[in-house]
């Protein structure tokens, strides 16, 4: 027994089935922010969701929408490349992108052959021993005097 559905935001494409409207039990449908289009079925209790069950499908039209599907026939179901070329991200990694991981990667990359080159073929270069030697050296904080005035 189905009571609840939410498909939001599973890159959705086509129409919705007519079979949701034989689901009896069905209290809850969230379709939001998919790809889908046409028109939304009627019948039971598919008419008694509101709005925004179905937000940010632009091609969807009918009751409870206020875009009225007219005459017109479904549209085709896109195909893949053109449903990611519709699909926006920016809510998901909200410029976090693999180019910025490759860029990442790439910059220590070269930084890594660039100072691992110069460490092998200079043997052992003083610069990098008085860095390293500097960074493990214990560090003694100077005491603090509290001078009482009597």
């Amino acid at each position: 027994m189905l009571e609840s559905l939410d498909l939001s935001w599973n890159r959705l494409d086509g129409t919705i089935p007519r079979e949701l409207v034989n689901l009896d039990s069905l209290g809850f449908l969230n379709l939001s922010e998919n790809l889908l289009g046409g028109p939304i079925p009627l019948g039971r209790h598919f008419d008694t969701f509101r709005e925004d069950s179905y937000r940010g499908n632009l091609d969807l039209c009918g009751s409870p929408l206020t875009k009225d599907c007219g005459d017109t026939e479904a549209p085709p179901p896109a195909t893949p490349w053109e449903a990611e070329e519709q699909y926006d991200d920016s809510e998901f990694f909200d410029g976090f992108t693999w180019k910025a991981v490759l860029l990442g990667y790439g910059c220590g990359l070269v930084l890594g052959l660039v100072m691992g080159g110069l460490i092998f073929l200079t043997g052992k270069p003083r610069w990098v021993v008085l860095i390293v030697e500097e960074s493990f050296k214990p560090r003694r904080r100077p005491m603090k005097w509290i001078h009482i005035r009597t």
